[in-house]
């Protein structure tokens, strides 16, 4: 059965971070909105926190951590009262040893071995004496900035198990983009400061968000914050519709407006009569409900993303090892890494005598592990633990899965250009339309990114034109401005200015 809604001024499709982020704004501002979530319980999308008999679970892991003051400024609006500051500890677990992250130097040389050790940094030398001139891979990059040898110890093993592609067909982009600002010489001299405790500076990320030691949280998970940002919404008279999906969307070349339809979990289609849309669905996704169809569908269709689930397992014990996480580089098991929820926040785990961990494994919509049972993906998870020395399997007195869909935008060789004809086409065809966060503009960045992106479209919207090209915004969710020097100009008096993040008291 079709009904038809009162007419909005903004559809918003998808309720996480970035679609969140602005339906508050633009609720706050008075403008009317309808978000559409196909999620038929939980706001929030990776960014949500799924609670299963009291244990809630991050979908990732989480750090409230961000270069805009901007970004941080609306975190403590939406969630004033419920931040905490947690210590950041993370380890590499790599052929039965642990090596703690940020690197320590000695432990790193005790637990490599001398021999090895020498390897590593005759290799590195070679890659800065030598470095490759045509760098196109993941490989190549990481090779240029580390050496061959630290680079298959450190960051082969992982990354292919995070992406499920070999690491010499994944774009450059995404290592300078995520390992931005991370040196090993600069690693190396930390390490020797902190084995030597002469470190003593504490590291606020400003830096190298990678070596960054403590971060905020909130204190029962990141879904807080956008069930928070939902309620805002509701209470300001828009609605959040739950358990909607997008099935098709038409621009009126007449009227100047959208007629978005959703399909609900009844199988009921609601119609949204729309000034403007905003969508952080996945590009490949938005591209084949448009009508009519764009002509870069063949390369919508062509981006790629990885898939993630996590497997919760509960165990007798007070607490397991003191980490937020630790990454698996061990091609025995399967597993990539290991959430320690308890670290995160005890909150998140309502039994002193029960420690709760997360097991992630990357995959793809449809393989082996995305279609096994939770019954198997447990037990998988207890056999892996095992293997892993951190637990006995007799110990696990409970366990749930969380699946999570495209997770994870592909870089691969072809990414780039097919994400610029599906944009190029989509503004220059439509100028109401906007697409905003990870999946809505096929770039893996964090939360604060998504965020920043939603509230810039939110004053291109006030505007009436895109006043600020969201593209510029950087991976720090920092503003830069694109185009000629008039368009700086124009820009001048309303930029973002990004500052040192001023931490709750």
């Amino acid at each position: 059965m079709s009904r038809a809604d009162k007419a909005v001024d903004v559809a918003i499709i998808g309720a996480g971070p970035a679609g969140l982020t602005a339906a508050y704004l633009l609720t706050k501002k008075g403008y009317s909105v309808t978000v559409i979530e196909k999620d038929p319980a939980y706001v929030g999308g990776i960014s949500r926190t799924v609670e299963y008999n009291g244990f809630r679970f991050d979908i990732g892991g989480h750090r409230f951590f961000s270069k805009s003051r901007e970004v941080v400024d609306l975190w403590n609006e939406i969630l004033p009262d419920d931040f905490i500051q947690r210590p950041r500890m993370s380890r590499i677990y790599y052929e039965g040893k642990f090596y703690s992250y940020p690197l320590r130097a000695f432990e790193a040389l005790r637990n490599l071995g001398i021999f090895r050790s020498t390897l590593c940094m005759l290799s590195y030398l070679r890659s800065k004496l030598r470095p490759k001139q045509d760098v196109r891979s993941f490989e190549d990059w990481v090779v240029n900035q580390f050496g061959h040898k630290l680079y298959s110890i450190f960051f082969k093993t992982y990354t292919e198990k995070v992406w499920g592609m070999p690491c010499d067909e994944m774009s450059a982009d995404w290592a300078a983009q995520r390992i931005k600002g991370l040196s090993l010489g600069a690693a190396v001299l930390d390490g020797v400061k902190r084995s030597l405790g002469l470190n003593k500076r504490p590291n606020d990320g400003m830096a190298t968000k990678t070596l960054l030691e403590t971060f905020r949280y909130p204190r029962q998970g990141p879904g807080m914050m956008w069930e928070a940002a939902r309620d805002f919404v509701l209470k300001g008279g828009n609605q959040v519709l739950m358990g909607h999906a997008l099935k098709q969307m038409k621009h009126n070349a007449r009227t100047g407006r959208w007629q978005v339809q959703a399909t609900a979990g009844d199988g009921g289609l609601v119609t949204i009569n729309a000034a403007h849309v905003i969508s952080s669905a996945p590009m490949r996704e938005l591209a084949g409900r448009i009508d009519p169809l764009p002509a870069t569908v063949p390369q919508a269709m062509e981006l790629k993303y990885r898939d993630f689930l996590t497997v919760a397992l509960m165990i007798r014990s007070d607490d397991l090892f003191p980490d937020n996480w630790i990454y698996i580089h061990d091609s025995k098991v399967k597993v990539g890494r290991v959430q320690n929820f308890r670290s995160w926040s005890p909150e998140m785990v309502p039994d002193a005598d029960i420690a709760c961990v997360g097991l992630e494994y990357f995959c793809f919509e449809g393989d082996g592990l995305w279609s096994s049972s939770d019954a198997d993906l447990i037990e998988l998870a207890k056999k892996e633990m095992a293997i892993l020395g951190l637990c006995n399997p007799e110990d696990v007195v409970g366990g749930a899965v969380v699946r999570q869909e495209k997770a994870y935008p592909v870089y691969d060789d072809t990414y780039a250009e097919n994400v610029r004809l599906m944009r190029e086409e989509l503004e220059a065809s439509y100028p109401t339309l906007h697409m905003v966060g990870r999946n809505g503009m096929h770039r893996y960045n964090n939360q604060d990114h998504a965020m920043m992106t939603a509230m810039l479209t939110v004053r291109n919207i006030e505007a009436g034109t895109r006043i600020y090209d969201i593209w510029g915004v950087n991976e720090d969710a920092e503003y830069h401005e694109a185009g000629d020097e008039g368009e700086r100009a124009a820009l001048a008096s309303e930029r973002l200015v990004p500052s040192r993040i001023e931490r709750a008291a």
